[in-house]
């Protein structure tokens, strides 16, 4: 009987997995995820328990994104992200190196900001709408678009909060967001860093140097706000900036305050839902609009897709999945940290391109808890992990859910990237990065945090 629950588990989780990559008709990925994880429970492979346990581990950290999607759709509302796409036109000064530089750090900041897949969603459509405008051929937007794409989706590895999976994984470690960031800031920081001067250097002669600019004007800028549209050109253009720094300083106290209430051991998800409750309120005294368009615009799938994700992994994990990873991982990674950091972000890079990086980072973390290892080597494995699902996961266009979303809206905005052009760049790029970051990590915990432990 055990057989036959294990074989169709594991026909349940590669059916979805394929599903979800080919999605027929624009199929949202929580459909058959949830026929997948429905499939598993009937078969008898997870429990009432593992549900209840799965519940624990999901519900905080959906919230957490849910509520920070909505914070981004409040200030979609005040028109912010047309405002940063004047401001970056602006700032670029007619040079497309600019242009390229300001892009990562756009991408870089939205995803701190809000999160992978947020980011996704807000910097794609700006970008195509900015090039757009700047009437640059196919071949000359794709340096934009890619290496956006790339930074925004591998920004998530610094702080944990910018990546649901993260979250879940964070609470199967028992770590907190402080020491996630402690550990991972800087090495993952160097190593986007790295990736966009790599992304420079392989896509410099199709970088387009001089730019048209000339239409960021007032009319264009005028869009980005509505409340002073009928202000003088010259006070609204100055009290639409302060609005929007304001608005900016508000975020940034939010995912402050995330930090601040997970070193004291207060709810994360509670204060990103106070915080978007503010933002809405302030939404509705400045534009009158009430909250319920947020039911229809919020992305409620999320919190469906990845319970119903972890089930299916549980699954796997309970038919012995991560048992044989665990006696087969284990001699490799238990006496040597420099050795276990490689190995397991590799193991995770290649299991991301394979599976997706949600089932992929769940499927590791699991396996690591699983070892005996003491924490501080727990945790720096799990890092390594991280650095392999977010970053390494970009090595195909299927290795994340945030990068098949990009080439959808992509696809959507007429331009066409196909992916022979992604692996050219990524296949480059990714590798190195990964490398390169692994070693970071690893140099930055052995020398400066665990003598702070």
């Amino acid at each position: 009987m055990f057989e036959v629950n294990s074989i169709i588990t594991i026909l349940a989780f590669c059916a979805t997995m394929l599903v979800i990559f080919w999605r027929p008709r624009g199929l949202n990925e929580a459909i058959p995820a949830t026929i997948g994880a429905l499939v598993v429970i009937i078969s008898g492979t997870v429990s009432w328990t593992d549900l209840m346990d799965i519940s624990s581990k999901v519900t905080g950290a959906a919230i957490t994104i849910i509520a920070t999607i909505i914070m981004a759709i409040v200030l979609e509302s005040f028109g912010f992200f047309h405002w940063c796409a004047a401001q970056l036109a602006s700032k670029a000064r007619g040079s497309g190196i600019r242009l390229f530089w300001y892009t990562n750090l756009l991408c870089f900041l939205m995803t701190l900001f809000f999160n992978n897949d947020g980011s996704i969603l807000i910097t794609t459509p700006i970008l195509l709408m900015l090039l757009h405008h700047l009437r640059l051929k196919n071949h000359q937007k794709i340096p934009y678009l890619l290496s956006g794409a790339l930074i925004a989706t591998a920004s998530s590895a610094p702080i944990g909060v910018s990546n649901i999976v993260n979250l879940i994984a964070l609470k199967i470690v028992h770590m907190d967001l402080y020491m996630h960031t402690a550990m991972m800031f800087v090495p993952a920081t160097l190593g986007l860093l790295f990736m966009s001067f790599m992304l420079f250097i392989v896509m410099y002669k199709e970088i387009p140097k001089k730019l048209t600019t000339q239409y960021v004007n007032e009319n264009f800028a005028r869009k980005s706000f509505h409340p002073l549209q009928a202000a003088p050109p010259a006070e609204s253009q100055q009290q639409r900036t302060k609005f929007m720094v304001k608005i900016l300083l508000f975020v940034l106290s939010v995912r402050i305050g995330l930090f601040i209430a997970s070193y004291f051991g207060v709810s994360v998800s509670l204060v990103a839902v106070i915080g978007s409750f503010i933002l809405l309120a302030w939404r509705w005294y400045a534009l009158k609009l009430t909250p319920f368009d947020i039911l229809k615009k919020t992305p409620w799938y999320v919190l469906v897709f990845a319970f119903s994700m972890y089930v299916i992994v549980y699954g796997l994990h309970n038919i012995g999945l991560t048992s044989y990873l665990i006696s087969t991982l284990k001699p490799l990674v238990a006496n040597n940290l420099f050795n276990a950091s490689l190995i397991m972000g590799g193991v995770l890079t290649i299991l991301s391109n394979i599976f997706d990086n949600h089932p992929a980072l769940m499927v590791g973390t699991l396996t690591l808890t699983g070892m005996g290892l003491d924490p501080i080597t727990l945790k720096t494995i799990y890092l390594a992990n991280i650095i392999g699902s977010d970053m390494g996961s970009l090595l195909l266009p299927i290795g994340t859910l945030a990068s098949l979303m990009w080439m959808h809206i992509v696809r959507k905005g007429k331009v066409k990237i196909g992916w022979n052009k992604y692996m050219k760049v990524t296949f480059i790029v990714i590798p190195p990065t990964v490398l390169f970051t692994l070693l970071c990590l690893y140099a930055w915990i052995k020398y400066v945090v665990s003598g702070l432990l």
